[in-house]
């Protein structure tokens, strides 16, 4: 089972930038694509973004294309999701999840070890 500890959520004023980080421990698994998802209370847990093991495919909601930027640091296999010009409407808690390289990266059936969650505030 693969541990992943997030970090970097907290509050932030409209139009403000934060930086989550998912970083594995324990038994971790290099080739495992990785993707955000957040939920808000009452809504499902929607995809966010995600990256393929190699680092260099992506995927995005489209609520975050062009604020929201997903990356790899694959000396470590810790995975970043920098956000930018924040809104609102993106408050949530933020989950990161690994799983084998199956499917499409939006497709949250496909992964099978997720963080524990960090909770992302935007105010107006």
């Amino acid at each position: 089972q693969v541990q992943l500890i997030e970090s970097g959520g907290g509050s932030v004023q409209a139009g403000g930038s934060l930086r989550l980080s998912c970083a594995p421990s324990g038994r971790t698994f290099s080739s495992y694509d990785t993707a955000w998802f957040r939920q808000a209370p009452g809504n499902e847990r929607d995809f966010v973004a995600g990256i393929r093991w190699t680092g260099r495919m992506t995927d995005y909601a489209d609520s975050v294309k062009g604020r929201f930027t997903i990356s790899k640091d694959n000396s470590n296999n810790t995975v970043y999701l920098h956000m930018n010009s924040l809104k609102p409407e993106d408050t949530a808690v933020y989950y990161c999840a690994v799983g084998r390289s199956l499917g499409f990266l939006r497709d949250r059936r496909r992964y099978s070890d997720w963080g524990q969650g960090t909770q992302v505030t935007v105010s107006s």
